[in-house]
């Protein structure tokens, strides 16, 4: 029986561990975080930390594991790739091209030394040689650590006097102390977060999304909603398609999954945000399977213990598809989940993971989010005035506080 080594324990590993127990896969998962859902279901549990990549290394040795995979786990990516090449391991690419990747700034960096369209940017570890450089950019500026994903430690900054102190929050969240600091692209239509898939290094499947945000949250930069298809126009869904592939071939990246961000702007320009060889959290691999049909998710565990991967193929969308991120614009204690009849016929799938009286925060990440809902529409046009009109269908209700009484 082969054996997989998953890095993390979120619930968006529980369709890996579905899919890699029915190829007969013995899965162990790893993380600092015992209680961690993930790790109920997996075969075997390993309290090492995912950053940890020695400590990964050595425990992946004496475990002798088949296959690594960090799936919609972002701080997990590098250890992955950094063990599977010690070990000589199927992998996804080069540790060297997995950093540049997982990096912000080295891979703005590398895009814009290879001719891609990107926003200038700077990455920094030091404070006061940000504030230094603040000339130098058209403000605003989006300022974010380097190595964090789930939109957390990311701010808009309107001008240079609020610079520091969005500097140390963007620090709060990195692990390796760095920030970059980069020009605002003032979007046309929504951007995309979706999931691709290579094979031995060529685009099999390319996806593009609908990214939406809620202004009111805590965090507005967290994802609160997705969409199939996307508002990106073909011209550019093409262009992307074309410099994703070119990506891929300079980085020398083999048969992986890839999380990526992707956006178009008012004057017509696209531009790769992010490319990460990992599923993306939010479920986004499993609305791809259920609005084509293609199963991104065994074949990206096949890939990581070296069985061969099914032939993928580019599928259309089977109908306009949504996902909401169910999130508590502020703290407070769980209710219900109000659903108004109008849309009941449109929901596919409802997963909420809290029970009445939980305490829920006000979505100021991803880690906040309190359950999803999959909705089906035979129109762009009905899916887009539901998703534009959620608080006329859908209500996270808290409970009063009564604590003060």
């Amino acid at each position: 029986m082969k054996k997989l080594l998953l890095l993390g324990g979120s619930r968006y590993l529980l369709p890996v561990i579905k899919a890699a127990k029915e190829l007969g896969i013995y899965t162990i998962t790893c993380d600092y975080l015992p209680n961690n859902i993930a790790h109920k279901y997996s075969d075997k549990y390993v309290n090492v930390s995912i950053i940890d990549k020695e400590a990964v290394l050595a425990k992946a040795m004496e475990l002798k594991v088949d296959g690594v995979l960090s799936f919609a786990c972002d701080p997990g990516v590098v250890t992955m790739a950094y063990v599977t090449e010690k070990m000589g391991l199927p992998s996804v690419g080069s540790y060297e091209s997995v950093c540049i990747l997982q990096n912000k700034g080295l891979f703005r960096e590398f895009l814009s030394k290879n001719g891609f369209s990107v926003p200038k940017a700077k990455s920094y570890r030091s404070v006061d040689d940000a504030l230094n450089d603040t000339e130098d950019f058209n403000w605003p500026v989006i300022v974010k650590p380097v190595d964090s994903a789930g939109s957390k430690g990311i701010t808009k900054v309107e001008k240079p006097s609020q610079l520091e102190q969005s500097i140390k929050y963007a620090l709060h969240f990195s692990h390796c102390n760095e920030f970059i600091i980069e020009e605002f692209i003032t979007q046309k239509g929504f951007s995309s977060d979706t999931d691709s898939f290579s094979i031995n290094g060529e685009l099999k499947f390319v996806s593009f999304s609908s990214q939406r945000f809620d202004k009111n949250a805590e965090n507005p930069y967290t994802p609160a909603a997705y969409s199939w298809p996307a508002t990106i126009s073909d011209k550019n869904q093409k262009l992307l398609t074309s410099e994703i592939q070119r990506l891929i071939k300079l980085l020398g990246m083999k048969t992986s999954i890839y999380n990526i961000e992707t956006r178009e702007d008012e004057e017509g320009n696209a531009y790769i945000m992010e490319c990460s060889p990992r599923g993306g959290g939010n479920r986004l691999a499993e609305m791809l399977r259920y609005s084509t049909g293609v199963d991104l998710i065994s074949n990206t565990v096949k890939a990581a213990v070296g069985m061969p991967v099914d032939n993928i193929s580019q599928e259309p969308y089977n109908g306009c598809w949504a996902e909401i991120i169910l999130h508590s614009d502020k703290s407070g204690v769980f209710d219900e989940l109000w659903i108004s009849e109008e849309i009941r016929d449109n929901i596919v799938e409802k997963d909420l993971w809290i029970t009445q009286g939980t305490k829920v925060g006000g979505f100021s990440g991803a880690n906040e989010a309190i359950g999803t809902l999959v909705l089906k529409f035979d129109t762009q046009s009905d899916l887009y005035y539901a998703l534009d009109n959620q608080d006329r269908y859908i209500c996270v209700v808290l409970k009063e506080d009564n604590n003060n009484e």
